[in-house]
């Protein structure tokens, strides 16, 4: 086991410690401008954003790649891993960082989390794009699909024994995901070490199985219910959803549907020979659809905007 000094990995980023929700969050930032807030998927951490994170700064941005909650080197709090929770921690960490609003950009797990956004923290949102991640309420199509996504779902409502087969042999599993979820050859040698050591670090395991578990236990509790009725509400910021067309966790049809949930404006952006991980598997494609975005919606600084306190390393 490793201790979080795996989350910090050197580049054209500055790493700090933000203090937002009642806990702190690791987050790699760059560039100075309006926010655009990075929020990763499973099995990852922050360093999935690493090729977006100069071209967004280049282009006039600050962009600002988190932990979420329970990897990398944020907090791995007992509690916090449902999508209510998760988008409470974003919208603090926004204001955290001295700003009103942020573009939010969410892969997977963590796009789920920017459409949660919207609907609870809709002053914190100005403007959604969202990886491979469908509308929350357009999950169902997915679950139907019975695609591997949904097979690691199901697996990881088991106690403990999930956390044990991902830990194995130097975190091997979580290498077979990354594979077996994306299109041919990726992801390369020094991506896997990466993220088998990120996951190595003690608690991820755990932390990131209770997002997947809240998602699935919760469509038959009340918390869930509530949950669902409030997403109802429709999304009126600018939506883009960039998504690989060989996405296996995710079909892009079922993913295209959460255009009706969209009352604003919404782009599709099918990203060809990409899996789940159109961000990495693509990345100058993807960097390229979000500048593009971005810069059509006219940035829209934040007056006084601020540095939040932190810890710089």
């Amino acid at each position: 086991m490793l201790d979080d000094s795996a989350a910090y990995l050197d580049g054209p980023w500055t790493h700090r410690t933000v203090k937002a929700a009642g806990a702190r969050f690791h987050v790699a930032e760059a560039g100075e401008g309006p926010l655009v807030l990075l929020l990763h998927g499973f099995p990852q951490f922050w360093w999935a954003w690493r090729h977006q994170l100069g071209p967004l700064a280049e282009a006039g941005f600050r962009a600002v790649a988190v932990d979420m909650r329970g990897y990398g080197a944020s907090d791995k709090t007992p509690r916090g891993y449902d999508l209510v929770t998760l988008a409470q921690d974003a919208a603090g960490l926004v204001r955290a960082l001295g700003y009103e609003d942020a573009a939010v950009v969410g892969h997977g797990v963590g796009g789920l989390v920017g459409w949660t956004m919207t609907a609870y923290h809709p002053g914190a949102v100005r403007a959604l794009a969202a990886v491979s991640a469908p509308h929350p309420l357009r999950t169902a199509r997915i679950v139907a699909s019975g695609g591997p996504g949904v097979r690691h779902m199901l697996r990881a409502q088991v106690p403990i024994l999930p956390e044990h087969r991902l830990l194995a042999d130097g975190c091997v599993r979580v290498g077979d995901l990354l594979r077996e979820w994306s299109a041919p050859g990726w992801p390369g040698a020094e991506a896997e070490e990466a993220y088998r050591q990120a996951f190595a670090i003690p608690k991820v395991s755990h932390c990131s199985l209770e997002y997947h578990r809240w998602i699935f236990r919760s469509r038959w509790r009340p918390d869930g219910l509530r949950y669902n009725a409030r997403m109802r509400s429709p999304v009126r910021v600018p939506v883009l959803q960039l998504h690989g067309e060989l996405d296996p966790v995710c079909p892009p049809e079922a993913a295209r549907a959460s255009r009706r949930a969209v009352a604003g404006a919404h782009r599709w952006a099918p990203i060809p020979g990409a899996g789940h991980f159109p961000h990495e598997e693509r990345p100058e494609e993807v960097s390229r659809e979000l500048v593009g975005w971005l810069g059509r919606l006219g940035g829209g600084q934040v007056d006084g905007a601020r540095k939040g306190d932190g810890e710089r390393r």
